[in-house]
């Protein structure tokens, strides 16, 4: 087997330790030739995957959070070339969603084999950007603009959690006024979300069990009320994997639009994308992911 891998590695993903030896231990053993890119600001992962692909490599590797991630997929997608996920990030939910190895090692294996597995995935795209995971909207992206790069590296998913009580604190209302596939829908809640996955970065744990990364949909949830019971009453349907009804509403459509009523803060992915109205369409089978044996064909 000869097969050349770009690993693109975000500096500023993961903890102290050395992922340089791993990777090189595990591909020198392989006999796999492989580089390296690193990024140094937002863009670069999208731009380097795009570079390698261009170049002719078999694979291309990525090492960071869900949103280096979700950048070096829009950088492949729509080639033959597959995506490598090594989790390096605070979250790393789309490794959870696709049973990649939490381990360096293990995650670094999965491209060496003789015969690798793949599953083809959507992307949503927003504007110019596109997201694995999903858009939030209000509380949702309160959170993760609340929990800056130093919190994150120095307190990992703690950092979420906590700054998710200090959202809680005033959560506020917000008008949804709802495009879904042109038919025009309302409704009022805390926070809105645009779905690629559902993943919340728990094995086997969906906001919704229905939602599918390769169904060529999206997935939009309102959280309705801003009392602590409701948001319990969600935690608990997501533990016994079924649907709350009470707590969210749910819809499905290829093309979404949302304004607000007042605007609010959109992420996706895990980064900061700017304020609302915002609309977004799904892009079937985008991207193309190395996943563990027996976990491919999707």
């Amino acid at each position: 087997m000869s097969r050349r891998i770009q690993v693109i590695i975000n500096p500023a993903a993961g903890q102290d330790e050395p992922i340089l030896m791993t990777f090189n231990s595990v591909f020198q053993a392989a006999g796999v030739d492989w580089d390296v890119s690193i990024t140094k600001q937002a863009g670069d992962a999208r731009r380097l995957a795009q570079q390698a692909v261009a170049a002719g490599v078999d694979v291309v590797g990525v090492y960071g959070g869900d949103g280096t991630v979700k950048e070096a997929a829009s950088g492949v997608m729509g080639s033959p070339v597959p995506l490598a996920i090594f989790p390096g990030g605070t979250g790393n939910v789309m490794s959870v969603e696709l049973g990649i190895p939490d381990d360096l090692a293990g995650a670094c294996a999965l491209p060496c084999g003789d015969d690798i597995a793949i599953r083809t995935v959507d992307m949503g795209q927003v504007g110019n950007e596109y997201f694995l995971l999903r858009l939030g909207i209000g509380l949702e992206a309160a959170m993760v603009e609340g929990a800056d790069r130093e919190m994150k590296a120095r307190m990992g998913n703690l950092a979420y959690i906590l700054s998710a009580f200090q959202a809680l604190r005033e959560p506020q209302i917000a008008r949804y006024n709802l495009t879904l596939d042109g038919r025009q829908v309302e409704s009022e809640g805390i926070t809105c979300i645009i779905a690629n996955s559902g993943n919340v970065g728990v094995a086997g744990l969906s906001l919704v069990s229905t939602i599918r990364v390769d169904d060529g949909l999206l997935d939009v949830i309102v959280i309705r009320k801003a009392d602590l019971s409701s948001l319990l009453a969600l935690a608990a349907s997501v533990v016994r994997g079924d649907e709350a009804a009470e707590p969210l509403q749910h819809w499905r459509a290829r093309e979404v639009a949302v304004a607000t009523d007042p605007p609010q803060t959109v992420q996706a992915d895990g980064e900061i994308l700017g304020r609302t109205p915002v609309r977004a369409k799904i892009i079937p089978q985008a991207v193309r992911i190395i996943v563990p044996e027996g976990l491919g064909g999707g």
